[in-house]
């Protein structure tokens, strides 16, 4: 077996999230699992690359950023078009944080929040 790694976001409304990340990012679903008391988790991809949403879950220990009032997470979604996906992301509901821009570390890259407190470093290496 091959190393990976995925990231698991928690959520307050993975139905939702699943909607807004299909808009944003283009992202597709792989899989919805019933967890229990009107909580989902859905397995999702972005061009092939993995990530899981779920309900949020307090006696699980599990919080979304609303409710923790803050993110010490961002996901960085590296895309050959990063303006356009950017822009896709503020325009499906998501928050600018960054304005996209060229950064002085090598990436052209732009800040978004997702409409459930997770931050998306959209992103694409400058050439040269």
């Amino acid at each position: 077996m091959e190393t990976s790694i995925a990231p698991l976001l928690t959520v307050s409304d993975a139905e939702a999230a699943a909607d807004f990340y299909k808009l944003a990012f283009r992202a597709t679903e792989v899989a919805r699992h019933d967890a229990g008391e009107h909580r989902i988790v859905v397995e999702m991809e972005i061009a092939g690359a993995p990530f899981v949403i779920v309900d949020e879950n307090p006696a699980a220990f599990n919080l979304s950023p609303q409710s923790l009032n803050g993110t010490s997470v961002r996901i960085s979604l590296l895309v050959d078009d990063p303006d356009a996906v950017f822009e896709r992301a503020l325009k499906s509901g998501g928050k600018k944080l960054f304005p996209m821009a060229d950064q002085p570390y090598g990436l052209r890259q732009g800040r978004v929040e997702d409409p459930f407190g997770h931050h998306w470093m959209v992103s694409k290496p400058l050439s040269g």
